[in-house]
């Protein structure tokens, strides 16, 4: 819900005697802080022994992958606008460093985008600098969130016929994300379980929120 719209909502509410609580996994940075949230969920439902032993069981999985060597894969998450740019997420961003525990290394730094290292969310680009950055990269994943996604290279390309160039494109190690990903917030072990799987693998199978692009 989005609870902060004026006349504020949660006011309205509370207003009903009903109480509101404002959930803000979204604001953490890091993946797991995002997923640890599902301890408060379990001491607020009164489930706590359950939501430890969920939370525990998906921290145990993470182990097994964050402890192995870097793969050295550079990727790129993003999305193509409308008007043709490029929308990429942010280093330091979750996004980003789901990226960097599943093995790989995020294509774009702060100095690339000039921005704050800290910042959240997505960055414009200009499909210029987007090019430049990210066409060596060995893997790209693609933002299916927002514009329902692609299908297809074909669809990708042609979006912008440049991508064709890209060095992930023609190597067929181009992925994405499914549209339900940002609804799964529980989830989000996975996608790194999933981002680790495609790096040392192009043509990795049984994932959960990745689908690749043929």
């Amino acid at each position: 819900m989005m609870i902060y719209h004026s006349p504020k909502t949660a006011e309205q509410i509370e207003s009903c005697g009903i109480p509101v609580f404002i959930e803000r996994s979204s604001a953490e940075s890091h993946p797991l802080g995002r997923l640890e949230w599902v301890r408060l969920y379990g001491l607020m439902l009164g489930k706590s022994d359950e939501a430890e032993k969920f939370f525990s069981e998906k921290c145990s999985l993470l182990d097994e992958v964050t402890s192995r060597e870097s793969t050295g894969c550079t990727a790129a998450f993003f999305y193509i606008s409308s008007n043709g740019s490029a929308v990429v997420r942010k280093p330091g961003d979750y996004i980003s460093k789901m990226i960097e525990l599943a093995g790989g290394k995020y294509v774009f730094t702060a100095g690339d985008l000039n921005v704050d290292e800290n910042a959240l969310s997505s960055a414009n680009i200009q499909f210029e600098a987007f090019y430049a950055l990210a066409k060596d990269a060995d893997c790209l994943i693609y933002n299916g969130t927002v514009d329902g996604g692609v299908d297809t290279l074909t669809q990708l390309t042609a979006k912008n016929p440049l991508l064709a160039d890209f060095r992930a494109v023609q190597t067929g190690n181009v992925w994405c994300i499914t549209k339900n990903f940002y609804q799964e917030s529980l989830a989000l072990g996975d996608l790194i379980l999933d981002v680790h799987a495609v790096l040392n693998d192009k043509d990795a199978g049984d994932l959960r929120f990745l689908r690749k692009l043929s």
